[in-house]
């Protein structure tokens, strides 16, 4: 006979290398609690690049989907990625669906959760652009998996405002802060002082000034991506004594064009991606960071890092009203005068550096997991 009160079994689902990031934390915090048993699952969104972090963050699947395979559209990719997930529940019966931020994985697991009625926990619940369209699908995706959600788990009080602000029921709305602090404050302990990557592997930096770039978006391929790449030619050419570094993501239509642009610039390091302890002490290391990347707007804030973020909209509003952020699209122009500004100005330097970053403490995933056992389903 089964006991009064039996393990809390919640699925957790992992599709990129950001969302591995960000749930680890979760993924730990779980395993730590008696009573609370997570079954892990991979669908394989990012295989190589998430097979890059699970070691040193100790993750193990206990279901491995394997979803991708060249050059399926997103529609195939989703349709897979909700047949997939819906069989996993079927076998597995868990008490929660979690899943983390705005990717097909989770809309996809919003969605076969809510077929098999089993309750989604939506950890970074809540942010929005207002446009459909930027960032695309990502969007469209946190939109999905609000609709579905049981446990809304908002990083800032913002987000919270959205949700309530769009219907949903302010008791299922919960401020739990941002796990990416968790794993970022963490990682930062472990690398911030580790001599391989100072002295081994970014040895070319010595003690030059460096900008950090990091840049993907679809919605800027084509003339968005060629802007982007001149104005990182033309500051490179303006600051001879700075060092550019940019990991590459993987993606061809990326590769070709920062690598035709930008491959013959003597202060310009096109690097392949890296694990993330190695970017954490990069972010670490930086004077000024550029992207477009969402969780980098989070992150940077808490190391007091300026960040320029090279997008026209963004659904973390929250570093760009304390000043650590600002928007700049992909005008070369408004990116090399930001930048220009960041790297000679240092009163507004100084300005954009956060004591106390909007986006948490480092407790996030002790929040969350306190939610599920309190509010698990009877």
């Amino acid at each position: 006979m089964e006991s009064a009160v039996s393990k809390l079994h919640p699925l957790l689902l992992i599709g990129t290398r950001p969302e591995c990031i960000k749930m680890a934390p979760l993924v730990h915090e779980s395993r730590m609690r008696d009573g609370v048993e997570p079954i892990v699952c991979f669908t394989g969104q990012h295989r190589e690049m998430v097979d890059q972090i699970i070691d040193y963050f100790e993750l193990k699947a206990d279901i491995d989907l394997a979803l991708m395979k060249p050059d399926q559209s997103l529609s195939e990719l989703s349709a897979r990625c909700i047949s997939s997930i819906d069989r996993v529940l079927l076998e597995r019966e868990p008490d929660y669906v979690v899943a983390q931020g705005d990717t097909t994985t989770v809309m996809a697991a919003s969605v076969a959760a809510f077929f098999c009625n089993i309750p989604f926990v939506h950890v970074e619940a809540g942010l929005r652009t207002g446009d459909l369209m930027a960032p695309w699908p990502e969007e469209f995706n946190r939109r999905v998996a609000s609709i579905t959600a049981a446990i809304h788990c908002a990083p800032t009080q913002g987000s919270a405002d959205n949700l309530i602000g769009e219907g949903v029921d302010p008791s299922t709305v919960h401020v739990t802060g941002n796990t990416v602090i968790d794993a970022l404050l963490w990682t930062r302990g472990r690398e911030c002082d580790s001599e391989k990557w100072r002295d081994e592997t970014f040895s070319f930096l010595g003690d030059r000034r460096m900008v950090l770039i990091t840049g993907h978006r679809r919605e800027s391929f084509g003339g968005g991506f060629d802007e982007i790449c001149n104005a990182i030619a033309e500051l490179s050419s303006r600051f001879d004594d700075v060092a550019f570094v940019y990991p590459v993501h993987l993606n061809p239509n990326v590769q070709k064009t920062v690598r035709e642009t930008l491959s013959n610039r003597d202060n310009v390091y096109l690097i392949d991606p890296i694990a993330y302890p190695a970017f954490v002490w990069l972010m670490d290391r930086a004077t000024v960071i550029l992207t477009d990347s969402g969780g980098i707007q989070e992150e940077a804030p808490s190391l007091r890092k300026p960040v320029v973020v090279m997008r026209d909209t963004t659904e973390r509003p929250e570093a760009v009203d304390a000043g650590a952020a600002q928007l700049v699209g992909t005008s070369s122009e408004k990116i090399v005068a930001t930048v220009s500004q960041l790297l000679t100005d240092p009163d507004e330097y100084a300005r954009r550096q956060l004591e106390t970053s909007p986006y948490g403490d480092g407790g996030a995933s002790r929040r969350i997991v306190d939610l599920m056992i309190a509010e698990r389903p009877r």
